[in-house]
């Protein structure tokens, strides 16, 4: 596959795996990109998983032919892209390895003396400097904790791409047709795995103010190659922790069905006063991510959950640590508990977020012994008038 005249595809996918970082569902797939860069001097842009290393070379010497590659540029040093660095090397030995040099310290720790004379090919680059290969500018830019502490990315200047290392990746392989296009699968992973890391994204933003691109390449997913401004925009939107969609995100658990019911008719209640956009979860039964995902979409959570031990119901409390451990923040938040004798959930789930910051908690609380009784329905008007004030 051609980005352009100068620059091919020579990634892989991956429908071997299930579980992405052995935490993330995965479907359709993933794809581990990597591209090569053709001018007087020529570069491939990282390495792929560890299981495709053999057809990563095959497809880097069909589109290289009877030249060989002058650099392996190694912008993330994340196992799923540097497995096969040592291949590549064995394959090319003339080849120079060009990294931060925090990434040099880890290939030394992933390959140990297998590498042989690693420093005799390392070429360390840091922000701002550039490397040419004839017409084609890399131009590198630091980008620490995004989300690895190592990881750069490559501007290129004279065909104006962007190669983002995982930013503005995506699950899923590149020979699946995403119905939901880009957005919903790069929103999960974005706050799957780079959600705590907003204020490097923010910084990294900040230095690709004023660079004109016209793609962006990243280690997973497709290229992006119109309308570049809206994906700027996402992650602007995402990193800096605003609300994208305005609307309701249900959260709940349920042991006998009855919270379910005081759920169902609370996002009833909603509707009817006027909230155009109520999304409703079971966190026991649907991908623990996609619901992170939810919560960090819309500006208003409501957690309902049994009381548990005294305590917060463990698959709820599971499910506010992931917030919690990604900075969730700027979010208007209810509560709703239900308890047989001593319904205590409500404040045990406010606690933990004590150390989250500009959080509105909801005064009003809705709190069920058993099943909902008309009481609690009063109690929900009140919660859902507090809650879309």
């Amino acid at each position: 596959m051609k980005i352009s005249k100068s620059i091919h595809y020579v990634g892989v996918n991956d429908h071997q795996i299930d579980l992405f970082e052995g935490l993330f569902n995965v479907p359709n797939g993933m794809s581990y990109n990597s591209y090569v860069i053709f001018d007087e001097k020529i570069a491939v842009m990282d390495s792929v998983g560890e299981n495709f290393g053999e057809e990563w070379l095959d497809n880097i010497e069909s589109a290289v032919g009877n030249r060989t590659p002058d650099y392996l540029i190694v912008q993330h040093m994340e196992m799923d892209h540097s497995a096969n660095i040592q291949k590549f090397i064995s394959k090319y030995p003339n080849a120079k390895i060009v990294a931060s040099k925090m990434a040099f310290g880890m290939l030394n720790s992933l390959f140990g003396d297998s590498l042989g004379k690693i420093s005799e090919k390392q070429i360390v680059v840091s922000d701002g400097e550039s490397l040419e290969l004839g017409e084609h500018i890399l131009h590198f830019v630091s980008a620490p904790n995004v989300h690895w502490p190592e990881v750069i990315f490559t501007y290129e200047s004279s065909e104006k791409i962007l190669f983002s290392a995982d930013a503005f990746g995506k699950f899923g392989a590149l020979d699946y047709e995403d119905p939901e296009g880009w957005a919903c699968e790069a929103r999960r992973y974005y706050f799957g795995i780079v959600g705590k890391f907003g204020t490097s994204v923010q910084a990294v933003l900040k230095k690709l103010e004023g660079l004109q691109i016209e793609k962006i390449c990243s280690l997973h997913g497709p290229v992006l190659d119109s309308d570049i401004e809206s994906y700027l925009q996402k992650y602007q939107i995402w990193s800096s922790y605003a609300v994208e969609s305005e609307g309701v995100f249900i959260a709940y658990t349920s042991v006998y069905g009855n919270t379910k019911k005081a759920v169902e008719k609370l996002a009833e209640i909603l509707k009817e006063k006027g909230c155009a956009k109520v999304v409703v979860a079971d966190l026991a039964r649907e991908d623990i991510y996609e619901c992170v995902e939810d919560a960090f979409r819309y500006g208003k959570l409501v957690l309902a959950t049994t009381t548990y031990n005294a305590g917060v119901f463990p698959t709820m409390r599971e499910f506010i640590e992931h917030l919690v451990a990604r900075n969730y923040q700027k979010r208007k938040i209810a509560f709703v508990e239900n308890g047989t004798w001593a319904p205590t959930a409500n404040k045990a789930m406010e606690r933990l977020f004590e150390n989250s910051q500009e959080i509105t908690f909801v005064k009003s609380k809705v709190s069920i012994k058993v099943a909902m009784i008309a009481a609690n329905v009063e109690q929900m008007h009140a919660l859902a008038d507090e809650l879309l004030a």
